[in-house]
């Protein structure tokens, strides 16, 4: 008699449950958006808009102090997802914490405001550098919802580190009420962003015959950030050919021009060691001037000066790479 009844009742239950998910649908997601590989979505969430650098910085909130940070620079992908009615902030946030943990993620900082301190997350609002999806939820379009994208009253904020194939991810999850007073007490926006740290791929930044000329003329001196070496060595990398074959270009076509090749490094390190690396490193490109373009070597002369001449302060990673670099100077 039991399961007679069952099953009309349980016919019931799963019709009502697809006209309740029909009620609920959510726009298609962003062209091209796609969850990270490493955390999938709160069930049933629209990925409203995305981002994805290959290479750039960030300063992740990690501490309630302003100044508690962890500057990383690497592979940076954000994605931006409301997720369906009837959901808390708590619930969300909750499941993406115990999604990453049971992963293994080893939680660096958490927070739940109003006692989130000096945290600052107005890098998760603003639709500047994101891909938008088309559609549109209860009148509202993406680019409305993104600029108003979460309720800072109401943030729940988690941020670790996960091991996945030999990487070390910076995940971090922020969510909270939608931003918008309409869409506030309905859905529960997350933002989800992973930091994968990489060397930044090198060789694309090369000054040409033409540039280097100018800027002899104008200040006597050129710096070469086209010219790539290891930590700690002197030996040029493959991809610095392309700014040694635009010096030599230079040199041919201006056969009177005599210049010094200076090497300069941040303060890391011994001054006798950098002031040795500095000459070393431009005498590696006048070697190379010489060997490969046939260079005259009279016309050639290199000298180190280690951190003696910075272009920026030494206190940070931005300025100690302007500051390592080799200088084409006018003899």
């Amino acid at each position: 008699m039991i399961r007679k009844f069952c099953r009309p009742l349980l016919v019931l239950a799963l019709t009502c449950l697809h006209a309740w998910a029909a009620a609920q649908a959510l726009p298609a997601d962003v062209a091209g958006g796609r969850d990270h590989p490493a955390l999938s979505r709160y069930a049933g969430s629209w990925l409203v808009a995305t981002e994805n650098r290959a290479f750039d910085e960030i300063a992740m909130p990690a501490g309630p102090k302003e100044g508690d940070v962890v500057k990383l620079e690497g592979r940076i992908v954000r994605n931006y997802y409301l997720a369906p009615t009837g959901r808390s902030v708590l619930e969300v946030q909750r499941n993406y914490e115990q999604a990453l943990e049971r992963a293994g993620a080893v939680r660096r900082d958490a927070c739940v405001m109003p006692s989130c301190g000096a945290r600052d997350f107005r890098a998760f609002d603003g639709r500047q550098g994101k891909q938008l999806a088309s559609g549109e939820l209860k009148g509202w379009s993406p680019v409305s919802l993104i600029d108003q994208w979460i309720d800072h009253d109401s943030v729940r904020w988690w941020y670790g580190t996960l091991k996945v194939q030999g990487s070390m991810l910076h995940v971090a999850v922020v969510s909270a009420r939608q931003g918008l007073v309409d869409l506030a007490d309905q859905h529960v926006a997350t933002v989800v962003q992973i930091v994968q740290p990489q060397a930044m791929e090198e060789g694309k930044v090369t000054v040409d015959a033409q540039a280097l000329a100018r800027g002899l003329q104008a200040e006597g001196r050129v710096a070469l950030y086209g010219l790539y070496f290891d930590t700690g060595k002197a030996e040029l990398k493959p991809e610095s050919q392309a700014q040694v074959a635009e010096m030599a270009q230079l040199l041919k076509r201006n056969t009177a021009l005599r210049v010094f090749l200076v090497g300069h490094t941040d303060n890391q390190g011994t001054l006798d060691g950098n002031l040795a690396l500095s000459r070393a490193r431009a005498q590696a490109v006048v070697d190379a001037l010489v060997k490969l373009h046939k260079i005259e070597p009279r016309r050639l002369s290199a000298a180190g000066v280690a951190s003696y001449a910075p272009v920026a302060s030494n206190a940070g990673d931005d300025g100690r790479a302007r500051n390592r670099r080799v200088e084409l100077v006018l003899q």
